[in-house]
C-alpha cells in the first residue's frame, strides 16, 4: 500500500528527536498541522515548553526533513498551543512513567 506524502512527511518527521526528552517530534505530538498544496507545504509545532532551550534547532530540523521529504519547500510555523503530555502518541510516555 502506498503512504500518502503527508504520511511519507510524518514518518520522515521521526527522526527529529527532542534531546531533552528522547522521543520523536510526532510521538510527543509536536506536530499539530501539516497542510500540502501546490507550492510547498506549511507545518505547525508546538514546543514541550515555551523557551525550549532546543527550539529553534528542532524548528530547523524539523523543516530541513519535512522539506526533504516532501521534495519541496516546508514552512514550519511555531503555534501557541500548549503541550501536555496527552497529547502523546498511545503509549510514547511508558518509559517515562508518563502513563
Amino acid at each position: 500500500m502506498l503512504a500518502t506524502k503527508e504520511e511519507e512527511i510524518l514518518e520522515a518527521l521521526r527522526e527529529v528527536i527532542d534531546p531533552e526528552i528522547g522521543l520523536n517530534v510526532v510521538e510527543l505530538g509536536l506536530i499539530r498541522n501539516l497542510e500540502l498544496n501546490d507550492q510547498g507545504a506549511r507545518l505547525t509545532m508546538i514546543l514541550t515548553t515555551p523557551f525550549c532551550p532546543y527550539g529553534p534547532a528542532m524548528i530547523e530540523q524539523v523543516r530541513m526533513t519535512a522539506t526533504r521529504a516532501a521534495g519541496h519547500p516546508v514552512n514550519v510555523e511555531l503555534g501557541t498551543e500548549l503541550w501536555d503530555p496527552s497529547m502523546m502518541e498511545e503509549g510514547a510516555g511508558g518509559d517515562w512513567g508518563l502513563y
